[in-house]
């Protein structure tokens, strides 16, 4: 999908906006000037800047052409379902990772995703459960980020 630069940029100053709101509740610091939220505040500004500079730009170069043009890919059932299925992974993962745990939901959104991609079902159960093993270690053992253990938490360590 090609998006214009007005499109673009509108969505840059509309995450700018969010992001100037959300410092405003950043609690103070007493006897400091500058507080938590001023350099992500000055980042949103100058995110929003340049979005309003993209939308500028995108609305003169315009010039009777679309605002969205999509790709060929989008017009390949395989491709869109192989994108939807990315989308609802994703989704899945933040709602279902705390409550069910991350070593099964990983596996699980790893081997739909495979089967969108047209993997073999033996492949992609084989090596959805390997990565997430693998990242699980990565990052929980290596790293030590606490991914969530959800219905597993008897079994932590």
């Amino acid at each position: 999908m090609k998006l214009n630069d007005a499109v673009f940029g509108a969505l840059l100053v509309v995450l700018a906006a969010a992001v100037l709101v959300t410092v405003q509740g950043f609690s103070r610091i007493p006897g400091q000037n500058v507080g938590p939220g001023l350099f992500p505040g000055l980042v949103a500004a100058t995110l929003g800047a340049c979005g309003l500079i993209l939308v500028v730009r995108g609305v003169r170069a315009r010039a009777g052409g679309p605002w969205v043009e999509l790709m060929d890919w989008t017009r390949s059932r395989p491709h869109v379902v192989a994108f939807a299925t990315l989308v609802a992974s994703v989704i899945a993962y933040i709602y279902l990772a705390n409550a069910v745990g991350f070593l099964i939901v990983a596996p699980v959104t790893l081997f739909a995703m495979f089967l969108s991609m047209r993997v073999r079902a033996r492949t992609s159960a084989i090596v959805a459960v390997l990565a997430a093993l693998a990242i699980w270690y990565a990052f929980y053992k290596l790293l030590r980020v606490p991914l969530p253990w959800g219905v597993l938490e008897r079994f932590a360590f």
